[in-house]
């Protein structure tokens, strides 16, 4: 059972990979009442928007509207309503001292028990291992009192979690955790059908969240899990069983 006093910030590098990543599990959370919290870095006009560089005449303010109105809609249908767009410019994305001090202080803004973010690795996309140490290195930070954030104190360190990439095995991911998302598939494939300008993706990972349902009735013996998202854990299980 998910619970509500649960803080859970997801770091998102482009304008959807939250939602083919991990839009079932994101809803999930939020139906079930816990505080949500979406920071989006970019809106990938440069590197995640080439159906919409097709079209004659294009601009980069354009796409970026585009792509803002996807946002919105996405994260309307997944029950999110607290989530920032840093437009940062992707492709490839830098990250400068400033942007680290931002997420520092995003982190013990949220003060999140669970952060949701790239893995440590992408074979074909630097931008999201790029954003994985840039979270990871950020919630070290937060912990430190030596680093100092004006009217934030320190946060404990949140457990890090990485959505599995789009060339899952090209990118060494194993998937540590699967949760299932049967009870807000619906959902995830309603914000994925918001994103026109990445219509080629939307077949491909509702593909996944069967394959990896198939794998959460398989693992758990559970056969009402239908659909389901993987993720890989950035730091080990600590308790005091076997869970």
């Amino acid at each position: 059972m998910i619970d509500q006093n649960v803080n859970l910030l997801v770091v998102s590098a482009h304008a959807a990979d939250f939602v083919w990543r991990a839009g079932g599990t994101i809803a999930k959370y939020v139906k079930h009442g816990a505080n949500v919290s979406l920071v989006i870095l970019s809106y990938g006009a440069r590197g995640e928007s080439n159906d919409l560089w097709n079209i004659a005449g294009q601009t980069m303010e354009n796409v970026k509207s585009v792509r803002q109105a996807e946002i919105e809609a996405a994260a309307n249908c997944l029950g999110v309503t607290n989530y920032e767009i840093w437009d940062y410019e992707d492709y490839h994305m830098v990250i400068t001292p400033e942007r680290m001090e931002r997420m520092v202080k995003k982190i013990r803004e949220v003060r999140p028990h669970h952060i949701l973010t790239h893995g440590p690795r992408d074979a074909f996309n630097p931008d999201h291992e790029t954003v994985f140490k840039y979270v990871f290195d950020a919630s070290v930070q937060s912990t430190s009192n030596g680093v100092r954030t004006e009217g934030y104190p320190t946060a404990k360190q949140a457990r890090l979690f990485g959505f599995e990439p789009h060339q899952s095995e090209i990118s060494d991911f194993k998937p540590d955790l699967i949760i299932d998302i049967t009870e807000t598939y619906e959902q995830k494939e309603a914000a994925m059908q918001c994103f026109k300008a990445q219509q080629h993706l939307i077949d491909y990972y509702g593909w996944k969240a069967k394959l990896r349902g198939n794998h959460a009735r398989r693992c758990s013996g559970n056969k009402e899990y239908k659909y389901a998202e993987a993720f890989s854990r950035t730091f080990p299980y600590v308790g005091s069983e076997f869970v």
